[in-house]
């Protein structure tokens, strides 16, 4: 038997966590949270493509009285995920392994640094368009898991990987075991800097910001390539081929969509432009690297968001 904890209930937490949710036969899984959140939200009921869904909520002390959580999800948006790490710190034993569904390249460390590397694979979401606005969530794809650990690491880890790998299958998540996940992660990453950040500050959706000839797709490709250079310093290998096939990717969703700092912007919210133009810049500075499209994406995004309180 699996006990599972998911924290977040964004569209990640809620369209993958919620698979899990409701298909695990043989465990416990709910969705955790504090005490104010978990009063707010008990008796929820979220539309998912037009399906009328409701999970169990606990606070973590609600969620102990079955146990200690062999897995957690995490699924939050990234101002919350210290927040988040030390929510969960009751949870946490010797065998938990940690699944972190968010995007960028920095909440596995994160949590290796809070809780110890081994406990935690290296995950990234791909291939979706979900957006969320309340609780409707809509997509036209629902994109899938990509799991994986570092080359050369421990057996324990890869032993925690298989049985990941195993509740996921159990619960119908789609999912793909990745042999070279840094590589996939970075690439993903090299994505989201682009589209997230662009369609922020141009406040439109893939279409806008994939449009060639356009600002936006300048910037937008710009963004991607600083990416592909500070990755190489960093010993993994992205370039042009990689740039052009994740704009393929985009060109396969829905166009009239937008990602999650696109919806950011419509619902006013903080954003996680510190996890990518923020990321970004910092890592330029490490290796000597210019990153000017990134430095433009931050200073525009935070005035973007500074316009919401006034």
């Amino acid at each position: 038997m699996k006990s599972v904890a998911i924290v977040g209930m964004g569209a990640l937490g809620l369209l993958f966590g919620g698979e899990i949710a409701e298909n695990l036969k043989e465990g416990h899984a709910a969705f955790v949270m504090d005490d104010k959140r978990a009063e707010r939200h008990r008796g929820d009921s979220y539309s998912i493509n037009g399906r009328s869904v409701s999970y169990l909520i606990e606070t973590p002390e609600e969620y102990l009285r079955s146990g200690k959580a062999d897995i957690i999800l995490v699924g939050v948006k990234y101002p919350a995920l210290m927040d988040a790490v030390e929510l969960m710190a009751p949870l946490v034993y010797e065998g938990t392994t940690f699944i972190s569904m968010m995007n960028g390249i920095s909440s596995e460390r994160i949590l290796a640094e809070r809780y110890g590397a081994d406990k935690v694979l290296y995950t990234v979401s791909q291939g979706m368009d979900a957006q969320r606005y309340g609780a409707e969530i809509n997509y036209t794809k629902h994109g899938e898991l990509f799991i994986g650990i570092p080359q050369g690491s421990s057996k324990e880890l890869k032993a925690r990987l298989g049985e990941a790998a195993e509740l996921l299958d159990e619960c119908q998540v789609p999912h793909t075991v990745e042999p070279e996940i840094l590589y996939r992660m970075w690439s993903k990453f090299m994505l989201n800097v682009g589209i997230n950040q662009t369609c922020m500050v141009y406040d439109t959706g893939y279409a806008g910001a994939t449009e060639p000839g356009s600002e936006a797709y300048a910037i937008n490709v710009a963004a991607m390539r600083e990416v592909a250079v500070i990755a190489q310093a960093e010993g993994v290998q992205l370039g042009e081929r990689e740039v052009n096939q994740y704009l393929e990717i985009i060109a396969s969703l829905d166009p009239k969509a937008t990602p999650s700092m696109g919806q950011d912007r419509i619902q006013k919210r903080p954003s996680e432009v510190d996890m990518f133009a923020g990321e970004v810049i910092e890592l330029g500075k490490k290796h000597g690297i210019r990153v000017p499209a990134n430095e433009y994406l931050y200073r525009r995004v935070r005035e973007i968001e500074a316009e919401y309180i006034k």
